[in-house]
């Protein structure tokens, strides 16, 4: 009977030592091999392509990547229902505010640099606006492109929802926070506002940098132009960084992520879907997000 039971503690040894062993030979990945990423959607063609290429080196590794808005995704990271929060705008004071109380920990990555280009239809003749005049566009002031130097056309405003970190920051960088006119059409993604204003010949709209395609022209602001090389240089007055937030400083299958996105390969990757890469260090771009 002995014999019997040593036999057993012997095998419950062995598949002891056999799975601590398994636990950990190889790269952490924390507390499993699943990852979810939420928010904006600015963000969005970035974290999908990153995840993807990740995922194809670590095949054990399943990313699941929506998007929805960066206010969104930062909702998500306080109810604990996303590991990354994808975000166009930094995170509010308020959200900072719930998140202390919830006992999370927002930790701010900057992944890449946007410029927020002003488009309008292909056959407006209006090349530049100050950010004056897409103020006043925008807020009500002006309903008419000849006001501004165009044709005698009604101006149709197309703007985002606000849960869009791209309104909000466009709200910042022009808007000085007043109200955007009640009339103005509020689409849901970057792709919509590109579409309505593809399709309209009065309209105005913004969006990211890498969405503006052939279908719509860009004008200059404040005599600017929205190029990858004004974004760099911060020269174009609506440029913004690109942000993911954490519950903290990102650990296991998280930190290996970002340590990804923010590599020489990851940064390959993001230009490639027309935004502009940091260029620095990642231990410069990931800082504890702080109280405004």
């Amino acid at each position: 009977m002995n014999r019997v039971f040593k036999s057993i503690n012997y095998i419950v040894t062995f598949l002891l030592t056999g799975l601590f062993i398994l636990g950990t030979t190889g790269p952490a990945l924390g507390a499993g091999n699943e990852l979810t990423i939420k928010g904006s959607t600015t963000v969005l063609p970035i974290a999908q392509t990153t995840a993807e290429v990740f995922m194809d080196r670590n095949p054990s590794v399943n990313i699941s990547v929506q998007g929805g808005g960066s206010g969104v995704g930062i909702a998500s990271l306080l109810d604990g229902t996303t590991d990354i929060a994808d975000s166009s705008r930094t995170i509010k004071e308020g959200e900072i505010a719930r998140a202390n109380e919830l006992g999370i920990h927002p930790h701010e990555t900057v992944i890449a640099m946007d410029g927020i280009a002003v488009i309008v239809h292909p056959s407006n003749r209006v090349n530049h606006l100050t950010r004056e005049q897409i103020k006043a566009i925008y807020t009500g002031t002006v309903s008419n492109w000849s006001e501004v130097g165009g044709d005698n056309k009604k101006i149709v405003v197309v703007s985002r929802d606000t849960s869009s970190g791209t309104f909000e920051a466009f709200e910042s960088l022009t808007l000085d926070k007043e109200k955007v006119r009640p009339d103005a059409l509020t689409t849901a993604s970057n792709q919509a506002v590109v579409m309505t204003v593809a399709s309209s010949p009065g309209a105005i709209g913004y969006a990211g940098l890498s969405y503006v395609t052939k279908k719509v022209k860009p004008v200059k602001v404040d005599g600017v132009e929205c190029t990858r090389q004004t974004v760099i240089s911060r020269s174009y007055p609506l440029s913004r960084p690109l942000f993911m937030y954490t519950n903290g400083t990102p650990e296991g299958l998280t930190r290996q992520f970002m340590d990804f996105v923010l590599s020489e390969e990851g940064q390959k990757l993001v230009e490639e879907e027309g935004f502009v890469g940091i260029h620095t260090p990642s231990s410069e771009s990931s800082t504890p997000a702080k109280k405004q």
